[in-house]
């Protein structure tokens, strides 16, 4: 396979990483296979590097978050005669380092070397930084 590459996308309707998780726990967002996944009309012209280890970046409220492995891509078709791509998540949301991000419509790809570093382990577990100093310290580059 080719290099890795990742995809990064807005979290519509999301506030926090914690509303993420609650929607991925609805059956709605659950494939046949019970993997969540999100169903986008556009298919990826670089599946091969996307399925080389790749991950889905969620951005909420102009910041990258989060991050899930991509496990595989499948075709969805709900009857309208449209094929979708269905970006087969892993389960386990990864939190990484803030990292501001302007809006964009869509998904985005993503490469490693632009992605922000996951948490340090055990970090997810501290309390957070307030909103307005987490941002300022990430659009300088701290966190």
């Amino acid at each position: 396979m080719g290099a890795t590459v990742n995809l990064i996308k807005l979290c519509v309707g999301a506030e926090a990483v914690q509303d993420l998780l609650d929607w991925q726990n609805n059956p709605r967002a659950l494939g046949p296979d019970g993997l969540p996944r999100h169903v986008t009309r556009m298919w990826p012209k670089r599946a091969e590097e996307l399925l080389d280890g790749g991950s889905l970046y969620w951005v909420f409220k102009g910041q990258v978050l989060a991050r899930q492995r991509i496990v595989r891509l499948d075709e969805v078709d709900r009857g309208d005669g449209i094929k979708r791509c269905g970006i087969v998540l892993d389960p386990k949301v990864i939190l990484t380092r803030a990292a501001p991000r302007r809006p964009f419509q869509g998904w985005r790809y993503l490469a490693p070397d632009d992605a922000p570093a996951d948490l340090p382990a055990g970090r997810d577990q501290q309390e957070s930084l307030p909103e307005d100093l987490d941002r300022a310290l990430a659009e300088i580059g701290v966190l």
